[in-house]
């Protein structure tokens, strides 16, 4: 593209975004979902510094999966410099200290432990998430704090291995007591405005789609140790809590 076309594209992403600016405000919110938590502790914009707040402190030991640099230079270790921080990834590269895949997490540790464990847009790129998981469980202390950020509603990105989208709710399943752990908050970031579009098929088309968000955010607290854990053997009321799935309307 040429300079004057360049110049034009950012003249009309400038129009947009101001144009988006002044009517938004009026028309986003309905857009919103009143039964989904928005994020408050961990929101995508203030995660990273609360974690940096409860885990930067000598003789903690910190685990990030999915630690190496892609969308640009991690500060991880500038973050934790008090503390002992273990970047782990599925290659090597800036970062990393330790390779391997997180469905075998604990093989790569030889019975470690960890105060905490964390991971940003990690989880919708693992194939068995809930082997992730149990993996997290068997190397985070007693005590110890979990936070996994990933998408509730995004862009198809890194394919093939782009496998899941989590709600709120299915972050809570995961690392639901049935595994350990206690919800210390979970909920989503950054509300997306959605339409279907002329591609869909025609009852649909352009029909607003509301309840979008980009992220969604578990903070919990690994308060036992479970033994021989199965997920066949789980109780649905383990990983659910009190809530039931809607009754039908009459």
């Amino acid at each position: 593209m040429s300079s004057a076309g360049e110049i034009g594209k950012k003249v009309l992403m400038w129009g947009y975004r101001k144009f988006a600016g002044v009517f938004g405000s009026f028309t986003d919110r309905r857009y919103l979902a009143p039964d989904v938590p928005m994020a408050n502790l961990v929101s995508h914009s203030n995660g990273l510094r609360y974690l940096t707040d409860i885990g930067n402190r000598k003789g903690f030991r910190i685990l990030e999966i999915g630690s190496r640099e892609v969308t640009g230079t991690s500060a991880a270790r500038e973050r934790f410099s008090n503390a002992e921080y273990v970047g782990f990834d599925y290659y090597s590269g800036p970062n990393v200290d330790v390779v391997g895949d997180a469905h075998k997490l604990s093989h790569y540790f030889n019975g470690q432990k960890f105060d905490l464990i964390y991971s940003s847009a990690v989880l919708e790129h693992c194939a068995m998430p809930w082997l992730v998981a149990e993996e997290i469980a068997k190397l985070l202390k007693v005590g110890g704090i979990i936070f996994i950020e990933t998408h509730f509603s995004f862009s198809s990105h890194e394919r093939p291995w782009h496998f899941f989208q989590f709600s709120d709710m299915a972050l809570r399943a995961l690392f639901s007591p049935a595994l350990g752990f206690e919800c210390i908050e979970a909920g989503v970031s950054n509300p997306i405005v959605g339409r279907f579009s002329s591609f869909a098929d025609a009852y649909l088309r352009f029909r607003p789609v509301t309840g979008l968000y980009c992220h969604s955010s578990f903070l919990g607290r690994k308060i036992r140790e479970v033994g021989q854990f199965a997920w066949k053997d789980v109780k649905l009321e383990e990983v659910v809590g009190s809530t039931t799935y809607p009754s039908p309307q009459r």
